[in-house]
């Protein structure tokens, strides 16, 4: 089995979306504490705040935070994203979140958009896989 530890899984949510993400941090704290996580500052912030997990902000989302996690998953460097998105409202970063998408699918990165995939993702017996 590989060490957890060296796997880093991006968590990132629009606004709407930000509190179901830290209550599923939350409750899901002990899997997550042996993995590098990483966010947009806003939800790493919220994240960090509510469950005191170490996650390491890589700037505001539509100031670029996006784009450093696209760019962490094609370097390698990200092996899990977990993006809550939201829907219902237009996102002005629209074509960050499309590059972040694209690139998942191109390096074979799991991708959960919602709070049942992120289930799915964190609890597989392959998350330890290559």
């Amino acid at each position: 089995m590989k060490n957890n530890k060296m796997k880093t899984i991006a968590l990132v949510a629009h606004d709407e979306c930000k509190q179901d993400l830290v209550e599923w941090a939350n409750y899901n704290k002990k899997t997550l504490k042996e993995f590098k996580l990483v966010g947009t500052s806003g939800t790493a912030k919220m994240i960090h705040n509510i469950t005191g997990l170490v996650i390491d902000s890589l700037g505001h989302g539509p100031d670029g935070g996006d784009v450093f996690i696209a760019h962490g998953v094609l370097t390698d460097q990200i092996h899990r994203v977990i993006f809550f998105i939201d829907v219902k409202t237009p996102q002005g970063h629209e074509h960050d979140i499309q590059t972040l998408i694209r690139n998942c699918v191109l390096k074979n990165v799991p991708l959960a958009l919602n709070r049942e995939t992120a289930n799915y993702v964190i609890t597989s017996k392959l998350m330890n896989g290559e």
